[in-house]
């Protein structure tokens, strides 16, 4: 009993640890974020380099990752164009035309403990180590995911029976799943807001997507270090080959309007955006009663 004891309490310090490494988790993946846009380093061979090797400690494959998100900001906004990189989202008609089981379905994939949960777990162990859907066209990105699956194998057979796999996962998990916790929140809170831009293709306007359709995260400043500046999230669409260390900056440096500021405290009203309503041109909350039913 002693030592189941002392077994839990020193578990318990071990998930403290894992808060401040989830945090550090969460700024290397921000910066491989940074080397898809070509912008951390100005030579785009230090970009690619320095991105395959933080895909293997963020489980992200390098090219797969750089491809998915290049679309998020091709498509970001635009209704008609909703494929890769974005967090799924309905319009109001949408979900009202929909199946019971389908409405069922979306409610549990919007509904925050599966996206804080299983969605970061979903994306880390099973999307992008086996994307299935992904154009067989896309050599590069198969070929980043086969080498990146690799590498992990290889590190898992040295260090599994060298730590023990008990003590790795025991230690590993915590982490990732606190830091996919954190990132997906940051990414959700970016383009799910109440005062957002959703349109279809003929109005769709990239500069309003940029500036109307991602948030100014307004975080104290040692959360601004970890998320390397990424809060600045209207500028990045703005200009994606901006540095996070220059975001700030350029904020500052420029005077732009109907920029959706918001701070941690106002942003968990973001949790209760789940549909877009065309009619109000806004996000809202999931009817108390769906037509139909």
């Amino acid at each position: 009993m002693a030592w189941v004891f002392h077994a839990r309490h020193n578990y318990l310090w071990l998930l403290l640890v894992a808060l401040p490494a989830a945090a550090l988790y969460l700024r290397l993946f921000i910066i491989q974020h940074d080397c898809s846009h070509g912008s951390f380093f100005r030579r785009a061979r230090a970009n690619r380099w320095l991105g395959g090797i933080l895909g293997v400690i963020t489980l992200f494959p390098f090219a797969y990752w750089k491809k998915t998100h290049a679309v998020h900001h091709a498509t970001s906004g635009n209704l008609d164009k909703r494929e890769l990189g974005d967090i799924r989202t309905f319009t109001v008609r949408e979900y009202a035309a929909r199946s019971t089981w389908i409405r069922f379905c979306y409610r549990f994939y919007r509904s925050m403990p599966v996206m804080l949960g299983l969605g970061p777990f979903f994306q880390f162990v099973v999307k992008h180590r086996l994307p299935i859907g992904m154009p067989w066209s896309w050599k590069k990105e198969w070929r980043s995911v086969a080498v990146n699956n690799l590498v992990l194998l290889a590190l898992g057979v040295l260090l599994g029976p060298w730590l023990g796999w008990t003590t790795l996962l025991a230690v590993h998990l915590p982490i990732v799943v606190i830091a996919g916790a954190l990132g997906v929140w940051l990414f959700y809170v970016q383009h799910s807001f109440e005062h957002g831009y959703w349109t279809r293709s003929a109005q769709w306007n990239p500069r309003r997507a940029a500036i109307d359709g991602s948030s100014f995260y307004d975080l104290p400043a040692v959360l601004r270090w970890i998320t390397c500046n990424i809060g600045y999230h209207h500028i990045h669409h703005l200009s994606p080959r901006i540095p996070n260390y220059y975001l700030r900056a350029a904020h500052e440096a420029t005077a732009l309007e109907n920029v959706r500021r918001m701070d941690v405290r106002a942003s968990f009203a973001c949790a209760r955006m789940k549909l877009w309503d065309e009619d109000l041109g806004r996000m809202v909350g999931f009817p108390r009663r769906a037509a139909g039913t």
